[in-house]
């Protein structure tokens, strides 16, 4: 049995056109479970008036009501974890508890957001000039949009969302399509919490959607997580039409290993920050550099670690890792594991022979490994996305932050020392947004702000924390003179403090 999957537009579930309709499946066994409707453009006009008209009463509502409704929607979220966790599953693959984890990570988010009264205070000064006052305030731009990935499909939504609604905004989200469900039961959780119809929208969709919300001239601001070359196209058309664009791009991220690290420790993290959720995460490691002779150490305890990992079902219990998205997907990354034999690496573990028992039309990929890769390799360079970790052996620190200073990518990175001296340094000047001293994944907490370097981010601030803030908000300064009425007169003069 299929189930029928439904935009989400001004408070209620809705069809779309029957002719444009994708299957959804559930990749651990390769089975179609639903249909999803794929928006026309209009369709993404239809959510745009419903946020549009939505737009105005949810500004003028207050901040206190405003938190009433998010507190609301935060205890639901968290009471719903485990319903929300398995829909994650049921669509991306990924084990349960790392989709319990993504839900939390998100309800991070909506905790911070319930602190915006605070957040959105603004400056005052008095008496800047004889009897004038001057105060800033921050203003909701108005109907913004998301524009969000498969990887993490209740995270990255609620990094954004939350933050923008709470700024008095009104959203559309166009979350992917490979793993939609959670989203729609996101939207319903905060409609039941009291959310205004039209605040907040979904609509499924392709690049036809994506272009729409792009070149809309009633949306403000545009926030995307995905690839590096969809980022661009993202926040090139975006300013274009003169929105504001933040667009999160792609990864390749490294950690390096000094020689004087605990071999055990290090190792335990490049196998979990590795191939955790099968290696779909922008904040995976993909690259160890192994620094000296610790390579010789390291190799051979990443590749015991790989032995004892459990791959199947994200609903099997003790299961490390799950299948991958798509079986285009799974068919891309192992392609790039015959390249990098192709190339000349060192294949020390290799999944691409990968059978589950119970489950052989699943999309599955094990874990693979890669010794002796090189700066020159497509391996090295290309974000594969996917459970293979590719070691390079330098011969000093300073090699090894120049290598990592020298990748187009900037997302996140991680050194791991006993060494305070060298880690001050590294963190100090590697080029990289997120870095993690003994911390393989170095996601910053939600009252700081995700995003990376270079080509890992194209616009100027990152998500969610005070940033966030500042993206779906803009300020405005008021001068203020309430004068005596006997003072009067025409002064052409240019404003000067007196």
């Amino acid at each position: 049995m299929t189930t029928a999957l439904h935009h989400w537009i001004h408070g209620r579930a809705t069809a779309g056109s029957p002719e444009r309709l994708d299957p959804l499946h559930d990749p651990a066994v390769g089975a179609r479970t639903g249909t999803l409707p794929i928006a026309t453009e209009a369709d993404v006009d239809a959510a745009v008036a419903s946020a549009k008209a939505a737009f105005p009463g949810w500004r003028d509502t207050s901040l206190s009501q405003r938190n009433r409704i998010l507190f609301r929607f935060r205890d639901l979220v968290d009471r719903h974890t485990d319903e929300l966790a398995a829909l994650i599953t049921a669509q991306h693959g990924k084990v349960l508890s790392d989709a319990r984890g993504e839900v939390t990570r998100g309800l991070d988010v909506i905790e911070f957001a319930c602190g915006l009264p605070h957040l959105l205070k603004g400056e005052r000064s008095e008496d800047v000039s004889t009897g004038i006052d001057v105060f800033s305030v921050r203003q909701p731009l108005g109907v913004v949009a998301g524009i969000t990935p498969f990887n993490f499909p209740a995270m990255v939504p609620l990094w954004m969302f939350p933050v923008a609604i709470a700024c008095g905004n009104a959203f559309i989200l166009k979350p992917s399509e490979k793993d939609p469900a959670a989203n729609v039961r996101l939207a319903e959780l905060f409609t039941e919490a009291g959310l205004p119809p039209g605040v907040l929208n979904v609509v499924h969709g392709d690049a036809v959607a994506v272009n729409r919300l792009l070149e809309h001239p009633d949306i403000e601001a545009v926030s995307f997580v995905g690839s590096t070359p969809v980022a661009r196209h993202v926040y090139e058309t975006g300013t274009r039409a003169g929105k504001r664009v933040q667009a999160l791009g792609g990864a390749k991220n490294h950690m390096v290993v000094l020689p004087d690290a605990d071999t055990g420790l290090a190792a335990d993290a490049a196998v979990s920050a590795g191939y955790g959720s099968a290696g779909e995460r922008c904040m995976a490691i993909s690259v160890v550099v192994a620094v000296g002779d610790v390579g010789d150490r390291l190799v051979p305890a990443i590749a015991e670690r790989i032995d004892h990992l459990r791959i199947g079902k994200g609903t099997d219990d003790g299961v490390d890792m799950g299948p991958l998205v798509t079986a285009t997907h799974r068919d891309r990354v192992r392609s790039y594991v015959d390249l990098g034999v192709t190339e000349g690496a060192d294949l020390v573990v290799d999944g691409r022979d990968l059978a589950v028992d119970g489950a052989e039309d699943g999309f599955w990929l094990g874990p693979c490994l890669f010794d002796r890769v090189t700066p020159e390799m497509t391996i090295y360079r290309d974000e594969i996305f996917g459970p293979v970790l590719s070691v390079v052996r330098v011969d000093s620190f300073d090699e090894a932050l120049g290598l990592v200073n020298a990748c187009e990518y900037g997302n996140g990175t991680a050194i791991f020392t006993n060494d305070g001296g060298a880690a001050r340094t590294y963190h100090r000047d590697v080029q990289v947004g997120m870095v993690g001293i003994n911390v393989p994944i170095p996601v910053p907490m939600a009252y700081f702000s995700f995003g990376g370097w270079k080509a890992s981010l194209f616009g100027d601030t990152h998500v969610h924390g005070q940033e966030g803030v500042r993206f779906y908000t803009r300020a405005k300064a008021v001068t203020v003179r309430w004068p005596d009425p006997h003072e009067r007169g025409v002064d052409l003069g240019f404003p000067q403090t007196v």
